[in-house]
């Protein structure tokens, strides 16, 4: 309570109010002699019966201070007491701990265990070890619990009292039991063998006895303290009593109420600071607004204005009693807007009161409005910055990169290693830097890339385990923390980093990581505030996370099926040498496909697809592509008959899907179809919407060449052109798709051009073409699959084919045998002789019967003994059965049985039948 002292006798006038001072004759207010002091017989007698009488507001105070007394000093003793008991019991725990832990550590131990005679080896040990530490026991097992040692010998042997399951596992055991020597306290701790084998158990303790007994010896000095205690306090309290009864004049409490309840409320209910300064510059009255804004020291009453430190132009205003009106002063880091008036003005005392309003508040809520809208700002910023790719790894960089330097001054992302590779967190599994940002680069955090778990007493396993944000304000003061890696815990805190925020890094009930932010160069530590906004910029950040994770799960999965549905090896074949390369875009897997298929005649197809689009939905129509041409090749039609075939394919896939409500149809598929010939060294190519093929000459010299450009797939109603390309032995044809040589920052023209100078700078394989190919053109993020194609030709030579045409006339089968015996004994395949014939004549038979002129045989060796009869015809045999009564039927039989393939592909002119015989 702040009050006016009473004064006696007139006031001295100050300068500036000498006008206005009082006569000595002037007759005092009614408030003044009310606060006479009265003169009571019976001298020291009478006060102290007043001062302990209970009617009089002393004798009150004086009783009601004596009982708390009472009761603060006995529960005093009581805290003390059990305070003592309860350190004793805790310094027991502990020096049975450090005691039985030093013993298991100690050199020496195991190998004792493991002697013949544990107990001949330890006992003197640990009873010498037991007389220095000042324990009772300490007893040595083996891992049953078996005594190997005690203090008293006729204990060793029998089994160990207590609770040592824990010991046994390699943890520690701290209780009090009751032992084969009394009620204690005590320690069990493994002795452990350098790969973590228990090897046996070591406890140390102290009897209960031992335990109390500090707290028993304590308790006569704390009985006495206490009595002295209460014998001071209660002089104190009379002597106080005393001082309240001269103070409050005789006054009773119902009277001194009444007078102070106004002035309370006036003085301790405003929100402005009330000074009043006497006329000799003596502070009479302060208000706690007062103290506050001014920050006055607790005795500021009846000193001098100017002795009480305050800045020169406020304590010259406050001690001159000048009048003032939102005079504003500087005090400290507050501006105070100061109203003063004198006091004597309708014939008060002399003096002055002076009001001190804050304006600061309003700079203070412009400065909270700034913070709030800095915030703001920053979660703004993360809905826009964080999560612009689909990149889990670029997703937590961008994270850190905002938080740094406007939130924390350094910040790490550690998450799941299984959630880098898109899938769900395993519980217990370890985390990886995945990101870190600072304002210095020497931090000795730890750096991107490293593999580790955080100990259950860190923050980050806390906020993980809790799912909520955790702040340690004070770094050098959290044990848990420090617990993580002591060695680098001490070079962070030295560093200067002193206070932290983590926050999991939540996605519904899933905690893929954790988000760490330090500060080191702001002095405050991170507050409440702070820890919310924190915990909102995670919460945000977590959701492109997770996005980043189930994309990468999916981009996975897309690959896995994409590349399950490419060709895994390339047939064998005696036409081309190819070499190949196929890579996924980063953004989302494509319908990019290749293919090689051996066709008869020693011919070679060619393909490469493209279906716009990417993810699942392409990868699978890719492969519905891909297993489409394979079955058209098989037909060995031409290049633009094959693409017809695919284009009607195309338009029935995009109306089953539409009927369906499926989803995106597939226009947009490209493809091209190219055949070569090894025998004619010539290549038949057709293309659909797909960037054209190059030709590299044995020369270097490279070539784009003209080849008509149909439509994409799936349009349909339009046709298909072909172009036929000479190549010579040593020509390298390349096959891409548009993802090679188109990009966002160049457009097909320029991606063209690069193509031919890296085309023209490779050397001759096509390992070496690839490979040249993607240093010059592959863009550092592909956006789009990328597949290509090198084939290098190879010709089948005169030496390896035969060639013959055949009158028509059955007499010249004959003749076919003869040209083909000679033939195979100048290859050196004899060995063929019967079964070639065998198949020749079936085959030239039934062209001359049932065909048409020109009639030729062919042979070709290669990998396999090709034999081919063309002729003018356009009708195709079949193979069937014949009836026991047929007298014919059984040709075409005898060939599919001795033949390892066989076919018909037609041509312009007529039709050629195959077959194919492996080489002995």
């Amino acid at each position: 309570m702040v009050r006016l002292l009473g004064r006696s006798g007139p006031r001295s006038p100050r300068s500036g109010a000498a006008g206005s001072a009082r006569t000595p004759d002037r007759p005092r207010p009614a408030r003044r002699r009310l606060g006479r002091r009265v003169k009571r017989p019976g001298g020291r007698r009478a006060g102290l019966r007043a001062t302990l009488s209970a009617r009089s507001l002393a004798g009150q105070v004086f009783l009601f201070q004596v009982v708390v007394v009472l009761l603060l000093i006995g529960a005093a003793v009581v805290a003390l007491v059990l305070r003592a008991e309860r350190d004793s019991t805790q310094e027991a725990r502990n020096r049975s701990l450090a005691v039985a832990q030093t013993f298991a550590n100690s050199p020496g131990i195991v190998a004792a265990l493991r002697s013949p005679d544990p107990t001949a080896v330890l006992q003197p040990r640990a009873e010498a070890a037991r007389k220095a530490s000042d324990v009772d026991f300490i007893v040595v097992t083996d891992p049953a619990g078996i005594r190997y040692t005690h203090p008293k010998p006729d204990r060793i042997g029998k089994k160990f009292v207590g609770n040592i399951a824990p010991a046994q596992a390699g943890g520690i055991v701290v209780e009090e039991i009751d032992g084969t020597i009394g009620r204690l306290v005590q320690a069990v701790v493994p002795v452990e063998t350098p790969d973590g084998t228990v090897v046996g158990l070591v406890s140390s303790g102290i009897t209960t006895q031992h335990v109390g007994g500090a707290a028993q010896r304590q308790f006569p000095l704390v009985i006495a303290a206490a009595g002295v205690a209460l014998a001071l306090a209660t002089a104190g309290t009379a002597l106080i009593s005393r001082r309240l009864l001269r103070q409050t004049r005789g006054l009773g409490p119902r009277e001194m109420t009444r007078m102070y309840e106004h002035h309370d409320a006036v003085l301790h209910s405003v929100r402005e600071g009330v000074i009043i300064v006497g006329g000799d510059g003596e502070m009479l009255l302060a208000n706690d607004e007062a103290h506050r804004l001014l920050d006055l020291p607790a005795d500021a009453e009846r000193r001098q204005v100017l002795d009480l430190g305050l800045d020169p132009g406020t304590a010259e205003l406050l001690a001159s009693g000048r009048v003032a009106t939102d005079e504003v002063h500087l005090v400290g880091e507050r501006l105070l807007a100061i109203n003063q008036r004198p006091t004597d003005l309708t014939g008060g005392p002399p003096g002055s009161v002076a009001t001190l309003r804050d304006s600061t508040e309003l700079r203070a809520l412009s400065g909270r409005a700034e913070a709030a809208r800095e915030r703001l700002d920053l979660l703004y910023d993360a809905g826009v910055a964080i999560g612009t790719t689909l990149d889990v790894t670029r997703t937590a960089e961008e994270l850190a990169e905002l938080a740094v330097p406007r939130f924390a001054d350094f910040a790490t992302v550690d998450l799941f290693d299984t959630v880098l590779g898109g899938e769900e967190p395993e519980p217990g599994s370890s985390l990886r830097r995945t990101a870190l940002e600072g304002i210095r680069a020497d931090v000795p955090l730890y750096p991107v890339g490293r593999q580790f778990r955080f100990v259950d007493s860190s923050p980050q396993a806390r906020s993980m385990r809790t799912g909520r944000a955790v702040a340690e304000p004070r770094l050098v003061d959290a044990p848990g923390w420090r617990a993580q890696d002591p060695e680098r815990s001490a070079q962070v805190i030295e560093f200067g980093v002193h206070s932290l925020i983590t926050v999991p890094v939540r996605a519904g009930a899933l905690v893929l990581g954790v988000v760490s932010f330090w500060r080191s160069q702001q002095p405050e530590p991170f507050d409440s505030d702070e820890l919310a906004l924190a915990e909102e910029l995670v919460t945000r950040a977590a959701v492109s996370i997770d996005n980043a994770r189930r994309f990468t799960r999916e981009h996975g999965l897309a690959v896995t099926l994409q590349r399950s549905l490419l060709p895994r090896s390339l047939p064998a074949q005696d036409a081309l040498d190819i070499a190949y390369r196929y890579l996924p875009a980063q953004a989302g897997v494509g319908g990019d496909w290749f293919d090689v298929l051996p066709l008869s005649g020693a011919r070679v197809a060619l393909v490469v697809g493209d279906v716009v689009g990417h993810g699942l939905h392409a990868a699978a129509t890719m492969g519905r592509l891909r297993t489409a041409v394979h079955n058209f090749s098989a037909l060995d039609l031409p290049p633009d008959e094959l693409l017809v075939l695919l284009d009607e394919l195309v338009g029935r896939i995009d109306q089953d899907e539409t009927e369906q409500g499926a989803s995106a149809p597939v226009s947009g598929a490209t493809c091209l179809y190219a055949v070569y010939d090894p025998v004619s060294r010539r290549c038949t190519v057709a293309r659909a919407g797909h960037p054209p093929p190059a030709v590299v000459g044995p020369d270097g010299r490279v070539e784009f060449p003209e080849v008509p450009a149909g439509p994409p797939l799936g349009l349909g109603g339009l046709p298909f052109e072909t172009a036929e390309l000479a190549l010579e032995e040593g020509s390298r044809l390349v096959l891409y798709t548009d993802g090679l040589v188109e990009d966002r920052d160049r457009d097909i023209d320029s991606g063209l051009d690069l193509l031919r100078d890296a085309l023209a700078g490779a050397e001759g394989s096509p390992e070496d073409t690839c490979r040249a190919v993607l240093e010059a053109l592959l863009p550092a993020r592909p956006n789009d699959d990328i597949a290509l194609l090198v084939a290098r030709t190879r010709g089948l030579g005169s030496d390896r084919v035969a060639e013959r045409e055949v009158p028509m006339d059955p007499a010249a089968v004959k003749e076919v045998r003869a040209f083909v015996t000679r033939r195979l004994a100048e290859w050196d395949l004899d060995e063929l002789s019967f079964t070639t014939e065998l198949v020749l004549s079936e085959l030239v038979t039934n062209a001359i019967r049932y065909g048409s002129a020109p009639v030729r045989v062919r042979l070709l060796r290669g990998r396999s003994l090709i034999c081919e009869v063309s002729d003018g015809s356009n009708t195709s045999p079949h193979l069937r059965y014949a009836a026991l009564s047929d007298e014919g039927g059984r040709g075409l039989f005898l060939v599919a049985q001795v033949a390892e393939r066989w076919g018909t592909r037609y041509t312009p002119t007529g039709k050629i039948i195959w077959a194919e015989q492996t080489l002995p």
